[in-house]
C-alpha cells in the first residue's frame, strides 16, 4: 500500500506539472490545520510536516510531509487541501486491533505460545505487511511441528470506527509419518536401539495405539537427533562413531518419507590408563582417583566420563572451588583400542558467598525459600550444600523447577542466584465412585500446601460412604517464625463400620518438632481421641463386653517420633532416603493402655547406567509392634491389604484369628516392596511401575500370616494432584482371603 501511495503522488505531481508551470504565483501559508488525528498530537505533527508558515506554498514540501506522515505507520490514508493560504492535512487512520482470535490450532499453553510468536498483539495497528509475517511464523511453527501445506486464511471484523477484531484461520496441513529409517554402516547395533535415543523414528504398525512409535516428522529434533545417536554409539564405546547429516527424502503427494544416516561405527574401545592432573597441595589425585567409576581395563562410556567429572567437582567443589574446570583429555590408541583419559583440573580461587538472590517467585515469600538455602552470605561456597537446598526446595512441593546459579561477582564473591517456577499448591478436590465393600462413596477436600505463600499447610477433608465418614481439619507450620521448629495441629471425627464392628470417635493431635542438621527431624505430639465401638461381628463382642462395650473410652498418648528425609523431590524422588519412626505411649490418662513401636522408610536410586532408560529403583517398608499394658482395643492393632501396605488384597483384611475364626487384628506387621519405575514421557510427570509386594503379620509374631503381591501402576501427577491406578494380582491367597484386581491411590507422593 505504501509503494501505492507513492505512485499516486508521482502522476499527481506530474499531471499538475503544467498547471503549476502557466499557473499564478503560489499562496502564502498562513496557517496549517490537521483533521482526524488521535495518535499524534498537533504539535508532533508540525515536527513531522515540512511546511513552514510564513513562506509559500511549495507543492514538493507537501509531498515529503504526506511520505513523512505515512512512514509513522498509523495511517491509512492522506490528503491535503488549500484555501486562501490555509493548508489543511486530511488523515485516515489505521484500525487498531482490538481483539485476537486463532482458529484450527492446538491449544492451551501451544496456542499460548503461538500468539507470541506471530508477531501481533492487541493494541497494534492493523498492517498487511505484518500479518503477511504473521503467517509465515505460523506456517514455520508447524512445519518444525511436521505438518507441511499449511492454508492460513484471515479475516477482520469491525467493532466500532476505530477498532476491529483480526481472525486468524488455520487450515492445519498434512503431517509426514517416516515410513522407513535406514541407519546404513551399524552392525554393532541394532535399529532399535539406536531409535530409542532419537526423536525422529519409523513408524510401526501399531502406531497410531498407545506405546508405538507413530513415525511422525520432529522437525526441530531432526538437526540434533545424529549428536544423539552419535553420543548414544560414543557409551557403548565406539569413540570413533560418525554420524552423518540427516538424509531425508519425502513425498509430498502422499506425505510419507525416508531418512537415512550413513554411520561409521569403528571399534570399541577399552580403558587404558587414567589419570588425573591437579595441583597437589590442595587436594590429592588419589583421592580424586577413589570416587571414579570409569577405571583402566572397563569399557569406555562418554556418559560415565561425565558422571566421574560431576562426582570429583562436588569434592572440589565443597573445598570453596565454585569455578573448578575439568576438562577430560582423550588420547586413543587406534591400534589397540584403547582410549587413555586425564583430567585437567583448572581450580580457580576459591570463593565466598556474596547475595543470595531470589527470582521466579510471585507467591511464595522470599524467606520461605531463603531459610531453605544452607548457605548465606559470607560462607565458603560447598556445592555439596548448593545440592541440598536444591533439594529442599523441591522437597517443599511448591515449585515445578528449581535451579540454583553461580553468578560469579569477582574472582573469590559468587552470587546464588535460586530461580523458582511455582507450581499450583492450592487443592480443592471432589469425587464420587463405588467400591465392592464401601458402597457409593464421594469426598471432598480443600487443601493449601503453601497457605498464602508463608510455606504453611492447611487443610479441610471430608469423605462419606456408605460404610465410613472421615471428617479431619489440620495445620502445619514447618518453620515457626523461620526458626528450626515446627508445630502442627489436626481435629477429626471418623465413623467407620468394618469388617467386624463400627467405630466411632473424635479427637485432636498437637505436635512440636525441631529440624537437625539438614534431613533431620524430631518431633513429640500429644493426641486424644474418644471413642465407641459397637455393633460387633463374629464373636468379637464376648471378647470386648468386659471393657467398653457400648460406651466410649479415652486415649491420651504421647508421641515422640525421628524423620529423616534426602529424597530430591517431592512426588517423584529418584535420589535418597525417606525414614520415619515413632513410638506412642498412651496410658497418660485415659483408658487406652499400651506402646507403640512403629517404622517406615524408602530408598530410591535412578539407574543411570541403564542404558536409553529413565529407570527409578524403590524399596519401600513399614514394621510395628504393640506391647500391651491393660486395654488395648482392636481398633488400634495392625491390619494389611490395600494401597499402602500389601496390594492386591483388600483394605485392613489380612489379619490373625483367634480359635473361633475371629478376625483379632495382629500385635506384629511387617510389609515391604520393591519396586521399578519407567519414565513414559519427557514432558509429562508420568511413570510405569511394576512392583512386587511382601508383607507378615501376626498376634504373637511377625510371621504367622505372610502375603505376596504383584503387578504394575500408572503413576502421574496430575492437575489434580497424585494419581495411582494399580493392577495388582495376589500371588498366595489363601481361603478367605479378600483379593482386590484394581486399586486407585490419590494425594500420597510415590
Amino acid at each position: 500500500m505504501f509503494q501505492q501511495k507513492i505512485l499516486y503522488f508521482i502522476i499527481y505531481f506530474l499531471f499538475l506539472l503544467p498547471a503549476c508551470l502557466f499557473a499564478a504565483p503560489l499562496p502564502i501559508i498562513r496557517e496549517v490545520n490537521y483533521n482526524g488525528l488521535n495518535y499524534i498530537s498537533p504539535l508532533l505533527a508540525n515536527e513531522i510536516a515540512t511546511i513552514k508558515i510564513g513562506e509559500e506554498l511549495k507543492l514538493i514540501d507537501v509531498d515529503q510531509s504526506i511520505l513523512a506522515f505515512y512512514q509513522q505507520g498509523y495511517f491509512e490514508d492522506i490528503w491535503v487541501t488549500e484555501s486562501n493560504g490555509i493548508l489543511t492535512f486530511n488523515f485516515v487512520e489505521k484500525p487498531t486491533i482490538a481483539k485476537i482470535e486463532i482458529n484450527g490450532y492446538g491449544s492451551g499453553t501451544d496456542k499460548e505460545a503461538l500468539y507470541k510468536e506471530i508477531g501481533i498483539k492487541k493494541g497494534d495497528f492493523y498492517d498487511t505487511g505484518k500479518l503477511e509475517r504473521a503467517e509465515q511464523r505460523i506456517k514455520s511453527t508447524l512445519e518444525q511441528k511436521g505438518f507441511y501445506d499449511t492454508v492460513i486464511e484471515t479475516e477482520t471484523e469491525k467493532l466500532n470506527e476505530r477498532a476491529l477484531k483480526l481472525i486468524i484461520n488455520v487450515n492445519q496441513g498434512e503431517e509426514i509419518i517416516i515410513r522407513q529409517a535406514r541407519y546404513n554402516g551399524s552392525y554393532a547395533l541394532s535399529a532399535s536401539q539406536i531409535e530409542s535415543v532419537a526423536a525422529n523414528r519409523e513408524a510401526e504398525w501399531l502406531g497410531w495405539m498407545w506405546g508405538f512409535n507413530d513415525g511422525k516428522l520432529q522437525m526441530r529434533e531432526l538437526g540434533t537427533d545424529a549428536g544423539r545417536i552419535k553420543n548414544y554409539y560414543m557409551t557403548k564405546g565406539f569413540l570413533d562413531a560418525s554420524v552423518s547429516a540427516p538424509i531425508l527424502e519425502a513425498d509430498f503427494d502422499s506425505y510419507n518419507a525416508k531418512l537415512t544416516y550413513e554411520i561409521k561405527e569403528g571399534e570399541v574401545y577399552s580403558v587404558g590408563s587414567v589419570s588425573i592432573d591437579v595441583d597437589e597441595e590442595v587436594i590429592l589425585s588419589t583421592e580424586l582417583m577413589d570416587t571414579l567409576y570409569l577405571t583402566e581395563g572397563k569399557r569406555f562410556n562418554i556418559e560415565t566420563v561425565r558422571k566421574d567429572i560431576e562426582r570429583m567437582r562436588e569434592i572440589i567443589g565443597d573445598l570453596g572451588y565454585a569455578f573448578v574446570r575439568i576438562d577430560p583429555q582423550l588420547d586413543s590408541d587406534r591400534e589397540n583400542a584403547k582410549v587413555h583419559i586425564t583430567y585437567k583440573i583448572t581450580l580457580n580461587e576459591k570463593v565466598k558467598i556474596h547475595r543470595v538472590i531470589v527470582a521466579g517467585n510471585t507467591r511464595t515469600l522470599d524467606r520461605v525459600i531463603r531459610r531453605e538455602v544452607t548457605l548465606s552470605p559470607g560462607d565458603l561456597y560447598k556445592l555439596s550444600k548448593v545440592k541440598t537446598s536444591r533439594n529442599n526446595l523441591r522437597q517443599l512441593g511448591f515449585f515445578e523447577k528449581v535451579e540454583i546459579e553461580e553468578k560469579r561477582v569477582n574472582e573469590n564473591q559468587v552470587d546464588l542466584l535460586v530461580q523458582v517456577t511455582e507450581t499450583r499448591t492450592g487443592e480443592f478436590m471432589f469425587g464420587v465412585g463405588y467400591g465392592s465393600y464401601d458402597g457409593f462413596l464421594g469426598n471432598i477436600s480443600v487443601r493449601e500446601r503453601n497457605l498464602f505463600g508463608s510455606g504453611m499447610n492447611a487443610g479441610i477433608y471430608i469423605d462419606k460412604s456408605q460404610k465410613e465418614g472421615n471428617y479431619r481439619a489440620n495445620l502445619y507450620n514447618p518453620r515457626v517464625l523461620d526458626s528450626l521448629y515446627s508445630l502442627s495441629t489436626d481435629v477429626y471425627k471418623r465413623d467407620y463400620i468394618t469388617y467386624d464392628y463400627t467405630e466411632r470417635g473424635a479427637g485432636f493431635s498437637l505436635t512440636g518438632g525441631r529440624r537437625f542438621f539438614d534431613h533431620f527431624h524430631a518431633t513429640v505430639g500429644y493426641n486424644y481421641t474418644l471413642t465407641e465401638l459397637t455393633n460387633f461381628y463374629g464373636g468379637l463382642e464376648e471378647i470386648y463386653r468386659p471393657y467398653f462395650y457400648d460406651r466410649p473410652y479415652a486415649k491420651s498418648s504421647i508421641v515422640p517420633g525421628l524423620s529423616y528425609d534426602s529424597t530430591d523431590d517431592y512426588y517423584f524422588p529418584r535420589n535418597g532416603l525417606s525414614i520415619s519412626t515413632f513410638i506412642e505411649f498412651a496410658g497418660v490418662g485415659g483408658d487406652e493402655k499400651f506402646i507403640k513401636y512403629f517404622g517406615r522408610g524408602a530408598g530410591y536410586t535412578n539407574l543411570d547406567n541403564f542404558d536409553g532408560f529413565d529407570v527409578i529403583f524403590r524399596l519401600k517398608g513399614r514394621a510395628g509392634m504393640i506391647q500391651e499394658q491393660g486395654y488395648l482395643p482392636i481398633n488400634e492393632k495392625f491390619y494389611l491389604g490395600g494401597v499402602s501396605s500389601l496390594r492386591g488384597y483388600k483394605s485392613n483384611s489380612v489379619t490373625p484369628f483367634d480359635a473361633n475364626g475371629v478376625r483379632i487384628g495382629g500385635k506384629y506387621m511387617a510389609a515391604g516392596s520393591a519396586e521399578m519405575s519407567f519414565g513414559l514421557f519427557e514432558t509429562v510427570q508420568m511413570r510405569l511401575t511394576l512392583f512386587f509386594d511382601y508383607g507378615m503379620i501376626g498376634q504373637a509374631s511377625f510371621n504367622e500370616i505372610q502375603r505376596y503381591s504383584t503387578g504394575a501402576a500408572i503413576e502421574w501427577v496430575s492437575p489434580l494432584g497424585p494419581i495411582s491406578f494399580m493392577f495388582p494380582y495376589a500371588l498366595n491367597p489363601q481361603p478367605g482371603d479378600k483379593t482386590s484386581r484394581f486399586e486407585f491411590g490419590m494425594g500420597t507422593r510415590f
